[in-house]
């Protein structure tokens, strides 16, 4: 459990390292039988050479773009043209995800289509607002989102039509001097004609009145009075000055000490202005540029200025640098982190392996065309050293049962009538690696094979675990054969102890799963459950 604490962190920040997060879709709202238009954001898209893929994931997954004719599209009720795809009279089952891309996954745009039947949910998920102001000018835009592009082919506007509570409107809303009894919801609808028949949009737009009052001042600073900017030397900074004001011939000056400042961006200090126009007011900011911060910018006062009595006063203080204390403790912290974090990897290394591989599926998987994970083969031991019957049976049933291994056994899966080397090695050839077991008795082709497969092994350079018993470390090297000494020395070991050794939580099944390849066979397992 301590393992898995430790390993939580680890895996956090190796996440933050890739950068990968998820790309959201886009919500968009449509009431029942009538049309909406998606339109894919992709930049990259070139009319004349490139092809888009629409793709549907509603009641099933479906390319929208492949081999399917005007008749189909027709049939399923949308229309697909270049970056848009329209769906000309939408129902529930057109509800759900849709995607386009240029053939990529990794640039593909996604898009979530809900579909209302009720016209009071959709409104409250679909509600455009504007704002008029009393005594003034105003006019109403009906919304142009999701709408068919102006070139899709045999689809032609039809014109706008405005309701308020039921009462009919002109097509344009253009109100000369706004009344606070104009507010209200207003219900515009866009016509679409395809192939003589009517298709339509509608959307809800709610005006907002309010009084329009006379600004009591002619312009006000909205930033502190007094203002200190901490800077590094050397650097470029860039001070706002915000202002509010009722006039556009007002406007917002800096000056150092009692000189102005230019506008011109090719000096080392300058400033520019911005602004936003609203119905009663102007927003404006006014922004000071000092290109590179000396220790004279330093010296001086700095004045935003509207008027005598509208400034902001900014001096400059630079920032404090870091103590030799704190700079120390800080390498110290992350020598002490590195040190930790390598002594809790080397003592727990197999655990950390093995609960990425098993729990978060972080292993290389790529395909070898092997058909097996390993090959069981069992060499010859003394008589009370190697592994019995029951023992050799459980070694391949937790393998193949507990853990998914595809193991391939000589007396199970290889054909009758084939010459004993050639079948040790096509074995070996159709394996990701070679597991030497120590039987007694010998219930295996027999260890004088053991040269030969030494060789294949060298030669085709196969992973290699070798297990040994007590009674096989305890004894001298000399006492085993040559091959099997050859063979112990090119491969990893792991000691079976017996009883000790038979429940899967071991020390002897955590080594012998970290020197094995994580197995293919759960992988693809694993990777069909989350498809389903």
């Amino acid at each position: 459990m301590m393992v898995k604490l430790l390993l939580v962190p680890l895996f956090l920040f190796l996440t933050s390292l890739t950068g990968v997060c998820p790309r959201r879709p886009r919500d968009i709202g449509v009431k029942t039988g009538e049309m909406v238009a998606l339109h894919c954001p992709d930049t990259r898209y070139n009319h004349s050479y490139t092809r888009l893929f629409w793709t549907s994931y509603t009641t099933k997954k479906m390319d929208l773009t492949s081999n399917m004719s005007s008749a189909e599209q027709s049939q399923m009720g949308i229309l697909v043209h270049k970056t848009s795809l329209v769906i000309l009279n939408a129902s529930v089952n057109h509800e759900g995800n849709y995607s386009c891309s240029l053939g990529n996954a990794s640039s593909q745009f996604w898009f979530r289509l809900t579909v209302y039947t009720s016209q009071r949910k959709y409104e409250e998920g679909n509600m455009y607002s504007e704002t008029c102001y009393t005594q003034k000018s105003c006019s109403l835009n009906c919304p142009d989102k999701n709408i068919p592009a102006e070139n899709t082919p045999d689809i032609t506007s039809n014109g706008i039509t405005w309701h308020k509570e039921g009462e009919s409107l002109p097509e344009t809303i253009y109100f000369q001097k706004v009344e606070k009894n104009d507010h209200g919801v207003y219900t515009c609808t866009r016509s679409y004609l395809h192939h003589g028949q009517i298709y339509k949009m509608t959307f809800t737009v709610k005006l907002d009145v309010k009084l329009n009052k006379e600004c009591k001042k002619s312009a006000v600073i909205t930033s502190p009075r007094k203002s200190v900017v901490q800077v590094d030397l050397g650097s470029t900074v860039v001070i706002d000055c915000e202002a509010v004001t009722c006039s556009a011939l007002d406007d917002v000056i800096w000056l150092i000490g009692k000189s102005f400042v230019e506008k011109n961006n090719s000096f080392p200090v300058f400033y520019n202005i911005t602004q936003e126009n609203n119905t009663e007011q102007i927003h404006m900011t006014a922004s000071l540029v000092i290109k590179k911060v000396s220790d004279e910018d330093i010296s001086k006062n700095y004045t935003c200025k509207l008027n005598s009595d509208q400034v902001l006063i900014v001096t400059l203080s630079p920032k404090p640098r870091p103590s030799h204390i704190s700079l120390a403790v800080g390498v110290v912290g992350m020598v002490v982190v590195m040190v930790v974090s390598v002594v809790i990897y080397v003592k727990f290394k197999i655990d950390i392996v093995l609960f990425l591989r098993d729990t978060l599926g972080c292993h290389r998987s790529t395909s070898d065309g092997k058909g097996y994970d390993a090959f069981l083969m069992y060499y010859k031991s003394d008589t009370n050293a190697g592994l019995n019957a029951y023992d050799r049976n459980w070694l391949r049933s937790v393998l193949e049962e507990k853990y998914g291994y595809s193991l391939c056994l000589y007396d199970r899966d290889v054909l009758p009538g084939k010459a004993v080397a050639e079948a040790v090695l096509d074995c070996i050839e159709q394996s990701r690696a070679v597991v030497l077991v120590p039987a007694s008795p010998d219930p295996g082709p027999g260890s004088g094979l053991l040269s030969v497969i030494h060789a294949a092994l060298v030669e085709r350079q196969t992973r290699l675990v070798f297990i040994k018993t007590e009674t096989t470390e305890m004894s001298r090297s000399g006492s085993l054969p040559e091959a099997l000494q050859l063979l112990g020395e090119a491969g990893d070991c792991v000691t079976w102890k017996g009883i000790s050794s038979t429940p899967p939580s071991s020390s002897f099944w955590k080594q012998l799963r970290y020197y094995l390849p994580a197995p293919q066979h759960a992988q693809k397992q694993r990777l069909l459950s989350q498809t389903i």
